[in-house]
């Protein structure tokens, strides 16, 4: 029986034009979101690729030059993007592509696309994680709000429940018929995703992001269930279909367009995070004065000092086997990096937390536990971010020691005056990043998950419960 209630509700669906219409629509929204994300990706990845070849080439062709020097010539390190990144940008436009690294400073992400896009252009910019997380939750609203408060307006629901069908039956055969429908989108959509996918795939990647995109097309499922579900219990509750709509669309708002920004101003009260400028103004204060504000650098010199001619047996600089200055410049380095570790380390806990109290919030909205789904396993939350920030930090730590171990055991008494050859250049391996597996996004995302499998049971189980219990008449 339920297979063929399911079967009556998806033939009514395609018969109706209104469906037909916005199902039209709907996917060629996504279509073209698939498409450009595609072309977007194929893009980035390339200028990325060609960058990073040319500014590795840039750092080998220095000619000879006094290491510390080199040091501050630096490199820049771009970030690649996973293939998953077509479907959902997530917050790469706004906290940067590309690092530069050299001696004494740990900068900050730069070409960021959203500092330069309108607010109308970040709002209405069109990915495929829009069109799925705002665009079909309202087409299954629009299919299903009529679906039993239109049947007892018309007259038929008492029928139906007078020929002996249950209504439990009734409740998943509908549900049933307006997941046929999703299908005639989504299976398409994910055709064309796949083919697009492996046009811009090299190099195993496509293998390489299989579990990250089964895993967002289960995560969607339960999403999509959950709007299901609530539509439906809505039609069954409500006491005309007029009624129905206005709730459902009521849900939908609040959900997908009220709550993400309310939260997100809520997370940034809970969670406050300094301004840039102060920020770098405390980091710069304790640079020069230590953490305690005791720790002056003169201090900090003259007990290097001390401590390197006990080290070496000798009671003057001169008479050291190896370049104080290489060695003063390493220290000088060890203690940025304490105060970088410090003040970077307490930043970034900040952004998790907020971040965590948006994805907790999806037992409230859906559409926040999906958008912290999505986007990890696409690569392009903060998470992911925060990784590759942290490489590149290991990688600008060895460079730059790398260069002043060179100055101190080879520069002798020359100091700064001392030129390493191109060799040295050479010894510092290319800059080389390995994204996370699957496994470490779903560890990060398990709430998120759970949250929307509690969300769909929770939603399905409501239907079933309110269709056991709703009017004929």
């Amino acid at each position: 029986m339920i297979v063929k209630i399911a079967r009556k509700e998806f033939t009514e669906m395609l018969r109706d034009g209104r469906f037909r219409w916005a199902a039209a629509i709907v996917f060629a929204l996504l279509l073209a979101a698939v498409v450009m994300g595609g072309k977007h990706y194929r893009d980035v990845k390339r200028q990325h690729d060609l960058a990073q070849a040319e500014t590795r080439d840039q750092w080998l062709r220095q000619p000879a030059k006094n290491p510390h020097s080199a040091a501050h010539y630096g490199i820049y390190a771009f970030k690649p993007k996973m293939l998953p990144a077509m479907l959902d940008r997530g917050v790469d436009p706004f906290v940067g592509q590309s690092v530069w690294l050299e001696a004494h400073k740990q900068n900050e992400f730069k070409f960021r696309p959203a500092q330069d896009s309108t607010a109308v252009q970040r709002f209405g910019e069109l990915t495929a994680a829009t069109v799925l997380q705002l665009l079909l939750p309202l087409l299954i609203v629009l299919l299903s709000f009529s679906a039993f408060a239109g049947e007892r307006e018309q007259g038929t629901l008492r029928q139906l429940l007078s020929l002996g069908v249950r209504k439990t039956d009734l409740v998943w055969g509908k549900a049933l018929g307006v997941s046929g429908a999703l299908a005639l989108l989504i299976v398409p959509a994910t055709i064309v995703g796949f083919v697009a996918l492996a046009m811009v795939s090299e190099n195993g990647l496509l293998a390489a992001s299989a579990a990250r995109m089964a895993w967002l097309f289960v995560s969607y499922l339960l999403y999509f269930g959950v709007f299901i579900g609530i539509s439906l219990a809505v039609s069954a509750r409500a006491k005309s279909s007029q009624m129905a709509l206005v709730v459902l669309l009521a849900f939908w708002i609040v959900n997908g367009l009220i709550a993400p920004r309310a939260v997100a101003d809520a997370a940034k009260r809970a969670y406050p995070t300094p301004s840039a400028f102060a920020f770098q103004q405390t980091m710069d204060r304790e640079m020069q004065s230590g953490p305690d504000g005791h720790d002056t650098a003169d201090k900090r010199a003259d007990a290097l000092k001390q401590k390197v001619l006990k080290q070496y047996g000798v009671d003057k600089l001169e008479a050291l086997p190896v370049n104080f200055a290489g060695i003063s410049l390493q220290e000088s380095e060890e203690h940025g990096n304490v105060v970088f570790d410090k003040h970077y380390s307490e930043l970034w806990n900040r952004f998790e937390r907020q971040n965590r109290l948006k994805q907790l919030a999806g037992a409230v909205a859906p559409m926040l536990a999906i958008q912290s789904v999505s986007m990890s396993l696409a690569g392009t939350d903060f998470a992911h971010h925060r990784d590759f920030a942290a490489a590149a930090e290991r990688y600008r730590r060895l460079l730059v020691k790398t260069m002043n171990d060179e100055m101190t055991f080879n520069a002798g008494k020359e100091d700064f005056g001392y030129l390493a050859q191109p060799a040295v250049w050479q010894s510092v391996e290319d800059f080389r990043y390995d994204a996370p597996p699957a496994s470490w996004a779903l560890s990060k995302q398990a709430s998120g998950l759970a949250i929307l499998a509690l969300w769909c049971v929770a939603a399905l189980a409501i239907a079933a419960l309110t269709t056991a219990k709703m009017r004929v008449d």
